[in-house]
């Protein structure tokens, strides 16, 4: 019985990523001509571009949300998530653990706010079709130099907050949001104990990302929406889910007004009030940290 429900699984699973690669593929070509357009320097005609590609992106993440609802057995239990506008600018940040995160704010959050926007690893620019999307919908590239590269080539400090800027300019135009995993990559045991986090469920948070984002849109933006994502089984990954192997993801939203000190261009640039931000930006991880380990139980 067991080998059965295993084989209909990966059945399901099959099914379900052919049926994402071709929704992708179809929404795909829409936005790649719009991209093309949004080329035309003229920022109102960007604007509007960058709207519709968001329209396109919202039909996408709705027809698989409805797949996903119907056909996957997964319990998802939601606590702390108040009524929110999409006609709002909102910058959010979540725990990474897989892949599967951003399945689930999309399912999370689609239509009640603004489509998310994510800070994309600059390689990731080359992916074929995604690539481009991610660029056409305004999604901000981010290059990560190491402090010892930064040493030896001290004319690239600062480039990627500069490019990140450039950016969120479209963004500042119209009601966006901007999603951000400031833990930098996905966390694993042997990642935690690498950077000797003071966290138990946690690796240490950036505040690169999100400190750019509030310093361009400090007028816009005066919350910030934490997402905390709890997996019931050990194995969470994307494919572990279209397989209906994982039972129960619980979500916990916390929106946390943001201290009208760090609400300035300048927090990028002024040491000591960065400096006051990485502090509270620690203790909101230190919280959540606490947070997962009560969902754990």
């Amino acid at each position: 019985m067991n080998y059965k429900k295993q084989i209909i699984g990966k059945l399901f699973g099959i099914a379900t990523l052919l049926i994402l690669v071709v929704t992708t593929v179809i929404c795909s070509v829409p936005v790649f001509l719009i991209g093309i357009l949004k080329l035309f320097p003229h920022q109102p005609w960007r604007v509007f571009c960058t709207k519709q590609i968001d329209k396109i992106a919202m039909i996408w993440i709705a027809f698989n949300n409805f797949y996903l609802d119907t056909f996957n057995p997964t319990t998802v239990e939601v606590t702390g998530l108040s009524e929110l506008q999409p006609k709002s600018w909102y910058l959010i940040v979540a725990n990474h653990q897989s892949w599967l995160d951003i399945i689930v704010l999309q399912r999370l959050f689609n239509r009640k706010i603004p489509v998310l926007k994510f800070f994309i690893k600059d390689q990731l620019k080359w992916i074929p079709l995604l690539g481009f999307s991610w660029w056409a919908m305004g999604c901000p590239f981010m290059k990560r130099y190491s402090k010892e590269y930064l040493a030896k080539h001290p004319h690239k400090k600062g480039t990627d907050t500069k490019a990140a800027q450039k950016a969120l300019k479209i963004l500042k135009e119209s009601p966006s949001t901007l999603m951000s995993f400031i833990e930098g990559t996905r966390y694993t045991a042997q990642k935690k104990i690498q950077q000797a986090s003071p966290y138990e469920h946690l690796l240490k948070p950036k505040a690169g990302g999100v400190g750019t984002v509030i310093s361009a849109m400090a007028e816009k933006i005066n919350h910030l929406i934490d997402v905390t994502i709890v997996y019931s089984d050990p194995n969470y990954s994307v494919w572990d889910f279209l397989c209906h192997r994982v039972i129960a993801i619980k979500i916990h939203v916390r929106q946390l007004p943001i201290p009208a000190q760090f609400l300035t261009p300048v927090l990028q640039e002024n040491e000591t009030i960065l400096k006051e931000f990485r502090t509270w930006l620690n203790q909101q991880w230190l919280e959540k940290d606490k947070l997962i380990h009560s969902m754990k139980k």
